[in-house]
């Protein structure tokens, strides 16, 4: 099986509030809030763990999970011939497809080719790979 290379945005909203660096302060009487804004490049890129990923596989973090939401997102790139090993999400998990292509498959079920501007939603539970 060939794989392409393929970029794949793990979350599944794209204007949930960022992390870490600048910070904009907005006050009433009543409360205070902050505006965050992660800076591209501020947080660093990790490899592919091998317990989770063959092949060559770039993690670049966009946001983890903060109360109340539990959705957290990540750039994933993999290069040609790299993929996830069979894998499940008790929440399920959406893919956005930004660059290249690549494959999904569940278990049991077809493998299909992904391609830029997808949106690929897996349900809590399944088994599949990327």
């Amino acid at each position: 099986m060939k794989l392409l290379a393929t970029t794949i945005i793990s979350f599944s909203l794209l204007t949930l509030a960022l992390a870490h660096a600048g910070q904009t302060q907005v006050t009433s009487d009543n409360d205070t809030r902050i505006v965050e804004i992660a800076r591209k490049g501020s947080q660093p890129s990790t490899r592919g763990s091998t317990e989770y990923f063959t092949g060559s596989v770039r993690i670049d973090p966009l946001f983890s999970a903060r109360d109340p939401s539990r959705t957290a997102g990540a750039s994933v790139t993999f290069q040609p011939g790299g993929r996830t090993a069979w894998h499940t999400h008790p929440l399920g998990q959406t893919l956005i497809v930004t660059a290249g292509s690549g494959y999904v498959q569940q278990w049991g079920g077809q493998i299909q080719e992904i391609k830029p501007g997808d949106v690929v939603r897996i349900p809590p539970g399944l088994k599949h790979w990327h």
